[in-house]
C-alpha cells in the first residue's frame, strides 16, 4: 500500500477517501498540539522540539536537501501531572499489546529479508544498522511483555534507549501527521451494467513501454472507460459502479471488495506508471471551486456528489495511475511487503526513513465520540514504519494507517495536524 503511490499518500494522499495524503496535498489547515491542557507551555510543546544545540549542530546538514533526517536525543521525559508521553491503551480496559506485538513481529519478519539487509547497508543515518534495529524490537517486546503500566515501559525506554528524532519540515522535529485506512467498495469481477469502471492487473511488459509513459487520461480516457481501447485491454481485474472508486483505491493503494454474491475479496498496490501524483483537491482550489481554508476530505467528497460530471475533469489531471493485484481477502500490505496493523503502521519517506524500525509518534487525531461526532486528542503511540506513499515525502511527513471501513475513512479524512517522530534504538552499549 504503498507501494503506494497509491494510496497516495494517498489523498493525501487526496480526495481520497483516502487520506493520509489527502489531507496532506491539500495543504487543509494545520492544527495546533496544544489546543489541549496539559501542564506547563515547556512541558506541552517545547521538550517536544529537537534541542537547540542539537539543531545547530545539524543545520548544515538539514539545508543540503536533508542529509541528515534524524537528530539522537534523549528520551522525552514526562513532566508532572503530563501524561501526553505514555502510550496508556497499551494498558487500558481494552489492552492493545497484542495488535503492537503482532506488528513488531511482521518487523522482525522483514528485517530478515534480503531486500532489508540490502537496504540496511546503504543507509544514510550513522549508527542506525539493521542488527540494532532487530535487537532493539526484540528489546522493546521484551520491555511491553513484562511490564504493568504505561509509565514503568517509559521508564524502561528512558533508561535503555535513545530516540532518533525526524528533524521535520523546519529543523525543529514539526512533522506533519495525515491518515489513510482500507476502503471497503461494491464490486464485481465481470462488467454489468451496474458494474462499469475498472481497475487493472500490472501490465507484464510494463518494464517495456516507452518513457515518458502514457498519462491516466490516455490509458483510460477523461471517463474512465476507454482501457479496453489501448495498452490496459484484457488487463480489468474487477469492476465498479462509481467513476470515484477506482481512483480512490489508487490513492489508497488497496481496498476490500464486497461482492454481489456476498463474499469478499482484497486488492493492493502491485505497480504504477511514472508520475507523481497530483492532488485533485488542490486542483479544485485552484480553480476557485473550494476554498483551502478548513478543506476536508468530506468536503471534496461532497463536492464530487453534487458535481458528480466534474470527475471527468479533475480526475485525468492526475496523470499517475495504479495497477493491482488480487490478494484473497489477505489484509492491506506496506512497502515492505508485511500486513499493516490499524493504529500501529505509519508510512514514511523510505529514502530518509529506516523500514521496519519502531517508531514513537505524537500528534492530535480524531476519534468518534458516542454520536460519531469527530474529537481530536493528542496521542502518544509506539508504532512500526512499515509503508510508504507517493505524496510522503521529507522527513516532515506521516502517514498514520487507521484501519478498514467507513469509520477508519472518516477519521481518515479528517486528519491533518503537526506532530513529532522519533525513533527507539537500543543505546550501543546494549
Amino acid at each position: 500500500m504503498n507501494k503506494t503511490l497509491a494510496r497516495l499518500a494517498k489523498f493525501n494522499k487526496v480526495i481520497a477517501i483516502s487520506l493520509p495524503v489527502v489531507l496532506s496535498i491539500l495543504l487543509v489547515r494545520m492544527q495546533s498540539l496544544t489546543h489541549q491542557e496539559l501542564s506547563p507551555p515547556e512541558c506541552r510543546v517545547k521538550k517536544w522540539n529537537i534541542p537547540v544545540s542539537l539543531t545547530a549542530e545539524n543545520q548544515d546538514a538539514f539545508t543540503q536537501k536533508q542529509k541528515t533526517p534524524l537528530i539522537q536525543r534523549l528520551p522525552v521525559t514526562c513532566c508532572q501531572d503530563d501524561a501526553s508521553c505514555l502510550d496508556e491503551v497499551l494498558y487500558g480496559e481494552i489492552p492493545d499489546k497484542k495488535a503492537l506485538v503482532s506488528a513488531i513481529a511482521r518487523s522482525l519478519q522483514y528485517l530478515q529479508t534480503a531486500n532489508a539487509a540490502a537496504t540496511y547497508q546503504n543507509y544514510q543515518v550513522a549508527g542506525i544498522t539493521r542488527d540494532r534495529v532487530i535487537k532493539s524490537l526484540k528489546r522493546f517486546r521484551e520491555l511491553l511483555l513484562k511490564t504493568n503500566s504505561a509509565t514503568e515501559l517509559h521508564q524502561a525506554i528512558e533508561r535503555e534507549f535513545v530516540l532518533y528524532q525526524s528533524v521535520g519540515n523546519d529543523t525543529k522535529g514539526s512533522v506533519l501527521f495525515t491518515a489513510y485506512y482500507e476502503p471497503l467498495y461494491a464490486a464485481s469481477r465481470v462488467a454489468t451494467a451496474e458494474y462499469r469502471y475498472p481497475v487493472y492487473r500490472l501490465p507484464p511488459d510494463l518494464n517495456s513501454w516507452s518513457k515518458p509513459h502514457p498519462t491516466r487520461e490516455e490509458l483510460e480516457g477523461a471517463d474512465g472507460l476507454q482501457g479496453a481501447k489501448g495498452k490496459l485491454r484484457g488487463l480489468e481485474l474487477f469492476w465498479f459502479r462509481d467513476r470515484l472508486e477506482p481512483y480512490l483505491a489508487q490513492i489508497q493503494g488497496s481496498a476490500r471488495l464486497q461482492l454481489p454474491d456476498g463474499t469478499q475479496t482484497t486488492i493492493g498496490y502491485a505497480g504504477n506508471i511514472a508520475y507523481n501524483y497530483k492532488s485533485i483537491g488542490r486542483e479544485l482550489t485552484n480553480d476557485g471551486k473550494l476554498p483551502l481554508e478548513r478543506m476536508t476530505m468530506p468536503i471534496i467528497l461532497d463536492y464530487f456528489q453534487k458535481h458528480p460530471q466534474e470527475l471527468n475533469i479533475y480526475i485525468p489531471r492526475d496523470r499517475s495511475f495504479v495497477f493491482f493485484q488480487e490478494n484473497h481477502g489477505e489484509p492491506a500490505q506496506g512497502s515492505i511487503n508485511v500486513p499493516l496493523t490499524a493504529e500501529r503502521s505509519i508510512a514514511t519517506d523510505k529514502s530518509l526513513m529506516p523500514p521496519g524500525a519502531l517508531a514513537f509518534i505524537r500528534a492530535s487525531i480524531p476519534f468518534a465520540n458516542p454520536t460519531g461526532k469527530m474529537e481530536e486528542r493528542i496521542v502518544s503511540r509506539y508504532v512500526l514504519d512499515q509503508d510508504a506513499g507517493g505524496a510522503i515525502k521529507g522527513a516532515g511527513r506521516v502517514d498514520y494507517f487507521l484501519g478498514t471501513g467507513k469509520l477508519a475513512g472518516d477519521r481518515a479524512g479528517v486528519t491533518v495536524s503537526n506532530g513529532q517522530l522519533f525513533y527507539l534504538l537500543l543505546k550501543s552499549n546494549n
